[in-house]
């Protein structure tokens, strides 16, 4: 391998590096519930700044990844399922991470000020805080509610999408944060019951290891019930209709059985199939996530092309 090849393999390391410090998975589920928000707003935006809204909603999301791996590099080194991350496995320094976190906060904020509205953007500023400070460095590692009151930071991306296509919060904008919010209990905690011994280890208080897998299988059956209702209601406002209904009504059920499935399984049982229920209510929940937001896609589809042709009753 000459020079310059050895030269070029690092940089383009390097760079992949710094790509996983925004963790792009989770960007991913940003960009897409963010984008769905901003298209299902009620009236136009030049589609070059709705795209900038929405690269800038990204790229506040990787400012939020970064910060957070700079602040849980000593967390991450004891998780298996963080121990390759680019801080802990040293490929970039802790405080390159934090730099990278913070100039990609200030770039992204004040890009999305520039080419929605300052709300918009004030949104997205106290989004990045409220996962950089409030979960990260406060409630992730002092109470086993870290995920109920943490799910916010990710419940508000639909809501800063929508606020830079309409300049205003409203009902719509509030559901799809609801949505969100009650999804993350139980789709975290069916991850914390089969990765118990990595949040252990590390310290972290979870809620099975707080209370134990029997308390989370009960708070997972309860979070799914009480998300049922928000998932469906939003079919009744004024970005839902019959497709969102249908497919909500149906994913709530093979949601609530999923959840009742792991309610009733003894722990040996478990253990002894590696978790298997559990591992697929996480999956699902994925699923249920991403689907529920390409309905709405669906719907205001249909509606721009005024094809929506069932007089769908609007409740909120």
């Amino acid at each position: 391998m000459t020079e310059t090849t050895m030269k070029t393999t690092s940089d383009q390391t390097d760079f992949g590096n710094y790509v996983s410090l925004l963790k792009p998975r989770v960007m991913s589920l940003v960009v897409f519930t963010a984008a769905v928000g901003l298209v299902v707003a009620p009236g136009s935006m030049n589609l070059v700044l709705a795209f900038a809204s929405v690269l800038f909603i990204a790229l506040g999301a990787g400012a939020s990844g970064s910060l957070n791996m700079w602040w849980d590099a000593d967390i991450d080194r004891i998780m298996k399922r963080t121990q390759d991350r680019p801080v802990p496995s040293g490929k970039v320094s802790a405080n390159n991470a934090m730099l990278v976190g913070l100039w990609m906060s200030v770039i992204s904020i004040g890009m999305l000020g520039l080419a929605s509205n300052w709300l918009a953007a004030a949104l997205l500023a106290f989004t990045i805080f409220f996962y950089a400070v409030i979960y990260s460095m406060w409630l992730k590692r002092s109470t086993p509610q870290n995920i109920v009151i943490g799910g916010a930071a990710g419940a508000f991306p639909p809501m800063v999408g929508w606020v830079a296509a309409s300049g205003s919060i409203s009902i719509e904008a509030v559901g799809m944060f609801m949505l969100i919010f009650m999804w993350t209990p139980p789709h975290f905690w069916a991850l914390a019951l089969f990765m118990n011994e990595d949040y252990s280890k590390a310290g972290i208080p979870m809620l099975t290891v707080t209370h134990g897998k029997r308390s989370t299988r009960n708070h997972i059956l309860i979070y799914t019930i009480l998300l049922t209702p928000f998932s469906i209601g939003l079919a009744f406002t004024a970005i839902g209709g019959p497709i969102y209904f249908v497919l909500s009504v149906a994913l709530s059920l093979m949601f609530l059985t999923g959840a009742r499935k792991v309610f009733l399984r003894s722990e040996d049982g478990a253990i002894e199939d590696n978790y298997l229920e559990e591992r697929k209510l996480f999956k699902l929940s994925l699923f249920y996530l991403f689907l529920l937001f390409a309905a709405l896609l669906a719907e205001a589809s249909l509606k721009s092309f005024d094809l929506n042709l069932m007089a769908w009753p609007q409740v909120f």
